[in-house]
């Protein structure tokens, strides 16, 4: 039997590390990224970035911007800074704010730009990172962000006294939003009867966590009701069992803890609770905005989708459109898709909402204006 060389040991050898390099990034290459994601430093010792002035035009991606007026519309955006050099992204970050206008702001904030003047504010956002471990320091990121988008809800309900108002919130935001829907209603119940509805996009959450405050939404002209829904396409059981598995909603103390029960699912496009299940000639429209100039409406393709509430779940069928694919980076991926599956829907939902609040608000008996006696002279 021939006998290898010295050299030939050698490369045989080099082979071999090269085969298992490859395969070990290959098999672990997701956590490999995501430990880059890891800021390296404990939350408690972590210095966040400035604190916005929402006093300020440049605190604001959006303030007022919609082709119509006939509500208002706050709108908490996803997660778009992928994290490495912090907990929390700084609102003027040059990457994740392109993101943002190229991704978020045409696929997410536009639906609601139709039937209102939409205002979206920049906060501290927490990180991607933050949504891929369930650590405590990452929680104690996502609490942080909270404070900005109360801060800036108060100044922005300030300037917007009357008529009615939208909370819209995704992925991240959706989870904000929540939390805000419940503090406010339970610190200013009224504030309930100005609100046309709030819309918690790919968010988890339980109905348990509003204390009876707020319900689901239960038919499609309701008003002062929850539209929650996170989506899963049929058979990705692996994707549902990672949502379950990751799902945190908010408890008494402002603190995010594992969710243990069903969570609010509402068929965007039945747009109520009891109607979880709609055919795919029911659904409104998706589209790919991703890259569109603010106020463009997008062309929507409709008939695309079945969709089907279980198990706290929205599972919809695979769509047959080339254009509904998400690309981009590894952390690109982990965002929430450049498309939305359900513009059409949403922008639908909004419009019957706020005609039925403004039906309804015109039908109430406004009360008496009282006048003052004249003063007698002399």
């Amino acid at each position: 039997m021939r006998r290898l060389t010295f050299r030939q040991w050698v490369g045989y050898a080099g082979f071999a590390v090269v085969l298992v390099v490859t395969v070990a990034v290959a098999v672990w290459s997701g956590d490999i990224l995501r430990a880059g994601l890891d800021p390296q430093v404990p939350f408690q010792t972590y210095e966040p970035p400035p604190a916005p002035d929402y006093r300020s035009a440049s605190s604001w991606a959006l303030q007022d911007d919609g082709r119509s007026d006939q509500a208002a519309v706050f709108f908490v955006m996803p997660t778009t800074f992928d994290g490495g050099s912090g907990w929390n992204g700084a609102i003027d970050d040059a990457r994740a704010n392109a993101y943002m206008r190229r991704v978020v702001l045409p696929n997410y904030a536009s639906p609601f730009a139709r039937e209102a003047k939409v205002s979206a504010p920049l906060y501290r956002q927490a990180s991607l990172y933050t949504r891929l471990t369930l650590r405590d320091d990452a929680r104690e990121a996502r609490a942080f962000a909270y404070e900005d988008v109360k801060r800036a809800f108060d100044l922005w309900l300030a300037n917007h006294p009357t008529g009615p108002i939208v909370i819209a919130g995704v992925e991240q935001g959706g989870e904000l939003a929540a939390r805000l829907v419940r503090e406010e209603l339970q610190a200013h119940p009224a504030l309930k009867s100005r609100l046309a509805a709030a819309y918690l996009i790919e968010t988890l959450i339980s109905p348990e966590m509003f204390d009876r405050r707020i319900a689901p939404c239960d038919a499609p002209d309701q008003t002062g009701c929850l539209v929650a829904w996170m989506s899963v396409r049929n058979g990705d059981e692996s994707a549902a069992r990672r949502a379950l598995r990751r799902a945190l909603e908010w408890n008494g103390r402002g603190e995010l803890v594992e969710l243990k029960t069903a969570p609010i699912c509402v068929n965007p496009v039945t747009g109520a609770i009891g109607q979880p299940r709609a055919e795919a000639r029911q659904h409104s429209g998706a589209t790919n905005a991703t890259g569109l100039e603010w106020g463009a409406r997008p062309a929507l393709t409709g008939r695309l989708v079945s969709t089907e509430c279980r198990g706290g779940l929205l599972w919809h069928s695979a769509p047959d459109a080339d254009f509904l694919t998400a690309g981009g980076s590894w952390a690109d991926r982990r965002k929430i898709v450049p498309y939305n599956l359900f513009y059409g829907d949403i922008e639908r939902d909004v419009a019957t909402r706020v005609a039925a609040w403004r039906r309804k608000a015109a039908s109430e008996p406004r009360p008496p204006v009282s006048v003052a006696p004249l003063a007698r002279s002399g």
